[in-house]
Formats: structure tokens, sequence, C-alpha cells
């Protein structure tokens, strides 16, 4: 259940498209009118997390599960080698012209690939892997669809506190590598919980 949590938080708030206009928006004192635009990206992430874990209740099978945790670790090191080394920065981010509403954080979100990024290897590995379905895959993804509500929306209270001081990309620099490792930890985790162990298991059997 940790594992969930953790990657969600480590996709979640890594530095992305979503996220750097919520500072962006704090930056120019528009935090407080950002809450609109962060409910939007809530329920894109919710709208996701459902129609990706309905799909996963149905298609994955517990014989075919240590093949997609293979797949879904490997893919959770490239992202993460992908946020360790990318590199932002956010004066290149252009003047929003208005205030970003509760639309514009929908279709954003849903529109945004970091979302389906986000909610793909959870939906369909992590909560099959952990009998996750039914009433709880809806407890579930409002749990993570709130989590996804606060990324944006902490990155605007962060530039609204500390201003231009965010303008750095050693700041940007040090929050990917954190999140990376994060997503390093969170891979590994996975591989041997839902894919060494049960394939050493099987192999004892036989």
């Amino acid at each position: 259940m940790l594992a969930i949590i953790a990657y969600a938080l480590g996709i979640m708030y890594s530095p992305g498209p979503v996220n750097l206009l919520g500072l962006n928006m704090g930056l120019q004192g528009q935090a407080r009118g950002t809450i609109g635009f962060c409910l939007g990206v809530g329920l894109a992430m919710l709208l996701l997390f459902l129609l990706f874990g309905l799909a996963g209740a149905a298609w994955v099978q517990p014989h075919v599960l240590a093949l997609i945790g293979a797949l879904g670790c490997g893919y959770i090191l490239y992202l993460a080698f992908k946020i360790a080394r990318s590199s932002i920065d956010p004066t290149a981010l252009e003047q929003p012209p208005r205030v970003l509403r509760f639309r514009d954080g929908l279709i954003m979100q849903l529109g945004n690939p970091k979302g389906m990024i986000a909610t793909l290897p959870i939906a369909t590995l992590q909560f099959p892997a952990a009998g996750i379905d039914g009433v709880m895959l809806l407890v579930w993804s409002l749990g993570l669809a709130v989590l996804a509500v606060g990324a944006p929306g902490s990155y605007a209270v962060l530039g609204a506190l500390l201003g231009r001081r965010l303008e750095s990309a050693r700041l940007f620099r040090a929050i990917n590598l954190m999140m990376a490792t994060l997503l390093v930890g969170v891979a590994l985790s996975m591989g041997w919980e839902h894919v060494w162990t049960p394939l050493m298991l099987s192999s004892g059997k036989a």
C-alpha cells in the first residue's frame, strides 16, 4: 500500500507542465486563484484512475502479474532516469494571461502525458496486486485524486511564499533527484514483491 502512495507522490509532485503552471501562478500572486484549476486536475486524475482501474481489474490476472510487474518496474526505472536527467528552467515559462480555472485544469491534465504515466502503473499493476477493486477502487482513486489536487496547489503556495527565489535551476535539479531516488526505491520494492518473490515461489513449487 505504501508503494502506491510513494509512486503517486514521486510522479505527481515532480516538476511537470501542470505543476510549473501552478508555480508560475504563485509567483505572479495568483495562488488563491488556482483552487479551481487544482480541482480540475484532481477530477481528471480521478477519471483516469477509475478508467484504468476498472480495465486493470478485468485484464490483469494472477498468472500474468509477474510479467506485467517486470514491465512496470522497468518503466518506473525509465521514468526515474528521465526525471533525474531532465533540466527545468522556470524562467522560461510565459506569463499567464489570466487565472486558470477548473475547466483548464481538467482539460490540461486529461491531455497531459504525465497524468497517464502516473495512473497506468498504479491502476493496472499495483491496484490488482493489492486486491483493490470495487468500492475500495473508488476510495483509493478519490484519495489519490486528492493528492493530485495538492500537487499544483503546493507549487502555487511555494511560488507565493518564496517568490522569485524559486527561480533556481539547482533547486529543481535537487527536486528531480529526490523524486527519481524515490521512484527507484519504489521500482525495487515492486520488483521484489511482485516479480522476484512470486517467481521464486513458483519455481519452488515446480
